[in-house]
């Protein structure tokens, strides 16, 4: 028993001398360092999601304006067709027999309004002679007026039936491909206040659109042009590139509701052009679109770190420091010398901020101090100098944007 005591007294002797080396003599180890970034050229961007609609650019639905049966049908989904191909026919049976009777009432009613315009042209050079009259006259004039209305009418008749006998012949309005096909042969369509219709041709599918939905929220930094990534669940691995061609002024207003509240959420529909030359985007797929409202390339960056970095006087002990009145300024380490630049900056993406003026290519500026002692507590472990807590105000010019 009298062993194990004093190996008990030997090792607490121990412990006792470990804390005391923690506390006092870690000074002696701590090391100080200080972080470098070169200035460099980047990009620096910022972008809004947004879902929309894979459509074609022009897509024209065909119907015909006259009711019947289709008889024939000549083309089919995937069909590629040319401006003026004949694609259907309606049965014409009816409409040439309508054809018929308003072309024999036109004939007729000519016929009677040429006798009347004789009459009355022949009435009105006896009646300057006097030698009819007046009643005879008059008569000759109201026959001829009323012929001449009739004759008109049957002719305007005529027009329209030999316009519905065309309408049966149904023609393709511009090139392209057929998309949709919605009647078959000997189906009865009726044309009534809406005309019904029969396919859907769209024009180039080598050129796409996307129509996304962009939120109220999100709408002020669209502007025509801008860049646009987008995928679909067709091709996950695709990253499909488009412009913003039309930010359209009519919004659209949806309902939400959860638990026990709604509101509305109001978007505004954005129209992206897209190239197809693969063919892979496909009339009706959902785009997942990613919308650029802020987009710089090749231009000088630093580190944000680096704009809120300060030398602290006290861990910089034996560093010269010249420091310099700028709203916005980084700081080089050259030896032993600290010394502040002033910058004018740009647009910033949270992460890289542009810089304007003041610095160069290449240039190392000082973006973060670092303590290292590894028998410390952890909370003198490390720290930066660089970066501080988010809820502190940062320096004049940080969030500036351009």
């Amino acid at each position: 028993m009298g062993n194990k005591k004093k190996l008990g007294i030997g090792i607490a002797i121990l412990v006792i001398i470990g804390i005391i080396w923690m506390f006092n003599g870690s000074n002696d180890e701590k090391k100080i360092s200080y972080a470098t970034s070169a200035v460099q050229r980047g990009t620096i961007s910022n972008s809004i999601t947004a879902t929309g609609t894979i459509e074609p650019v022009t897509e024209v639905e065909v119907g015909t304006q006259v009711s019947g049966i289709i008889d024939k049908i000549y083309v089919d989904y995937n069909s590629e067709v040319k401006k003026g191909q004949l694609i259907a026919e309606m049965d014409k049976i009816t409409l040439q027999s309508e054809l018929q009777s308003a072309r024999a009432t036109y004939d007729g009613n000519k016929a009677e309004y040429d006798y009347q315009k004789k009459l009355y042209d022949r009435n009105t050079n006896l009646h300057e002679k006097q030698l009819i009259s007046d009643t005879e006259y008059e008569q000759s004039v109201y026959n001829y007026q009323r012929a001449k209305s009739t004759f008109e009418q049957s002719r305007a008749a005529l027009a329209k039936a030999e316009r519905n006998l065309s309408y049966a012949t149904i023609t393709s309005p511009i090139d392209g491909v057929v998309t949709s096909r919605d009647v078959e042969e000997g189906q009865t369509v009726a044309s009534g206040f809406e005309t019904p219709t029969l396919f859907t041709i769209a024009a180039d599918l080598t050129k796409m659109q996307v129509v996304a939905d962009v939120d109220e929220a999100d709408i002020a930094g669209v502007i025509d042009g801008a860049a646009v990534d987008f995928t679909v669940d067709a091709y996950p691995n695709d990253v499909f590139k488009g412009q913003v061609k039309q930010v359209r002024l009519g919004s659209t207003n949806s309902s939400s509701s959860a638990s026990s509240t709604s509101s509305t959420v109001v978007t505004y529909e954005v129209v992206i052009t897209a190239d197809n030359p693969e063919m892979k985007l496909k009339p009706r797929l959902t785009a997942n679109a990613t919308i650029y409202t802020l987009f710089k390339e090749n231009i000088l960056v630093v580190p944000n770190k680096a704009l809120r970095f300060t030398p602290n006087a006290e861990l910089a002990k034996g560093y010269q420091i010249i420091d310099c009145q700028a709203a916005n300024k980084v700081w080089t380490l050259e030896g032993k010398t600290f010394t502040a630049h002033p910058v004018e900056i740009g647009i910033t993406d949270g992460s890289l901020t542009e810089v304007l003026s003041g610095l160069t290519e290449n240039m190392k500026v000082v973006t973060e101090t670092t303590i290292t002692n590894p028998t410390a507590n952890m909370g003198e472990m490390s720290t930066s100098e660089g970066e501080r807590s988010p809820f502190m105000p940062g320096p004049p010019g940080s969030n500036k944007k351009k």
